[in-house]
């Protein structure tokens, strides 16, 4: 069972297994831009044991709670994307830039303060706003209609590409930030904004999967 885990692909063991979006974050492997990225290649591209990783898989119970977004209608995964994580990153975003602009502003003299992170988060902001606007407008509504649209070219395919784009973004963010860690004498303010970095994120990551591994495959195969 956990061997033939190795052999599968990021993305389809986070559609598969409820749970396995949070093993694969701690072991920082990409499940959602590099979904399609074997279990095993992805081990081993971070000298990780792939073996142990499906083992820690395989004993992730289920989670009742958290639809099999495969087995349900595009609708209502859109419905979902659209309230949990286009509302969510339109909160947290101006949030975490002010909270970005304090800690520079008052720890701008200490050599692990984040220096650049605030205009890299407003960057974040901007490209993620129109991104979204891209799928509420144009992709979301085609989508909706049941029109079957390619994979490889049209909006899907630009979608795609942005979400490797909002991937990189996090990639620079981690490095900005000792990946996501704060220094042990941070303050309050330095704790808060690195606690909601992390559950920024976690959210993209989780919103790219949704859409990367299940609603593209699904309007691509209708």
């Amino acid at each position: 069972m956990t061997t033939a885990l190795t052999e599968q692909t990021l993305g389809s063991l986070a559609c598969l297994i409820p749970g396995a979006t949070r093993v694969f974050r701690q072991y920082k492997l990409d499940f959602c831009c590099g979904g399609n990225t074997r279990l095993r290649d992805a081990a081993l591209q971070r000298s990780l044991d792939a073996q142990a990783i499906a083992d820690e898989l395989a004993a992730l119970g289920s989670d009742p709670t958290e639809p099999d977004w495969r087995n349900e209608p595009p609708t209502a995964l859109i419905d979902h994307v659209l309230e949990r994580f286009h509302e969510r990153h339109r909160e947290q975003l101006p949030e975490l830039i002010r909270l970005a602009n304090r800690v520079e502003q008052v720890h701008g003299n200490k050599a692990d303060c984040p220096t650049g992170l605030a205009e890299h988060l407003w960057c974040m902001q901007q490209e993620l706003e129109s991104h979204m606007l891209k799928e509420e407008q144009i992709l979301f509504p085609m989508l909706q209609r049941g029109i079957q649209l390619s994979p490889t070219q049209g909006p899907i395919a630009v979608m795609r590409y942005e979400h490797d784009q909002h991937g990189a973004a996090l990639e620079r963010l981690a490095e900005l930030t000792n990946d996501i860690t704060p220094p042990a004498n941070a303050c309050n303010t330095w704790r808060a904004l690195y606690r909601g970095l992390e559950e920024l994120r976690g959210d993209l990551m989780q919103h790219i999967h949704l859409e990367n591994n299940i609603l593209f495959v699904t309007a691509s195969a209708n």
